[in-house]
């Protein structure tokens, strides 16, 4: 069953629900896993996506915050979902594809500004999770399995525009990448795009700050698909679609794409 699926943060499901739709449009991927979709469930304009031929969906929702969302074409059944770090937040949903392959929807907290724990309780909060999906990959390793999401990490060097001048910037210091790779390795994952996509600058966030985000190009790479071992090499066609950071009022986050021959 080939199928693609896509992840993205939307910054605001409701806010921008044209743009999700212009995506499935356009895109038509299999699967979206959308993150900060800042909406109750029921809030979520599903009817609108359903439309458009995406009539299932799996998600976890809060008012304002958080929130992530799996939209699919292909029939799902909801596989759980964790409250990593125990904080009461809308970040994680699964689901379970009918040819057995689960799908997790991440959105790891931002962290804040300031890379200290000791003064910073959301740094805290973002290693603390980061640490929990450790040890959960752990005591279950994961096996068919497709893992999707904000990550708000840029691990590599290729992944920020500056590694020297990031490096005491939250979401590419030595402890954040440190805490991922431990996350990513627990679990055996495989990070597809880079996997596709080897060599060379590649972001999928750029800040609203920047006058130009397009000429500045001063992004990260915070959004990310990965796969357990049994299924990574079925991977290929990944993309990040930078062209959508120029839409109209658009989410701050490109989608991140692959495509599985499964």
């Amino acid at each position: 069953m080939p199928f693609t699926i896509a992840t993205w943060n939307i910054n605001s499901v409701r806010l921008r629900a044209p743009l999700v739709e212009r995506l499935l449009r356009e895109e038509v991927p299999d699967i979206l896993c959308l993150q900060e979709c800042k909406s109750p469930v029921e809030k979520i304009p599903r009817d609108a996506f359903a439309a458009l031929g995406y009539t299932h969906m799996i998600a976890r929702g809060q008012k304002g915050y958080n929130g992530v969302a799996i939209l699919s074409k292909l029939p799902i059944e909801e596989a759980g979902a964790e409250d990593h770090a125990g904080l009461g937040h809308a970040r994680h949903v699964a689901g379970r594809l009918e040819n057995g392959v689960t799908v997790h929807n991440f959105y790891v907290p931002a962290g804040g500004d300031v890379p200290d724990r000791a003064v910073n309780e959301k740094f805290g909060q973002k290693l603390d999770y980061l640490t929990d999906m450790r040890d959960a990959f752990r005591c279950m390793p994961p096996e068919k399995a497709i893992l999707v999401g904000d990550l708000n990490i840029a691990p590599g060097e290729e992944d920020v525009w500056s590694h020297k001048q990031l490096l005491k910037i939250v979401s590419h210091t030595p402890v954040e990448v440190a805490h991922l790779e431990e996350m990513r390795e627990a679990g055996s994952w495989v990070d597809i795009t880079r996997q596709d996509i080897p060599d060379g600058k590649l972001y999928s966030w750029w800040s609203y700050r920047a006058r130009d985000w397009d000429a500045a190009d001063k992004g990260r790479r915070l959004d990310h698909l990965w796969a357990t071992p049994d299924i990574s090499g079925a991977a290929h066609s990944s993309r990040i679609l930078r062209h959508v950071r120029g839409w109209e009022k658009p989410s701050d986050h490109a989608p991140v794409l692959a495509s599985f021959d499964l």
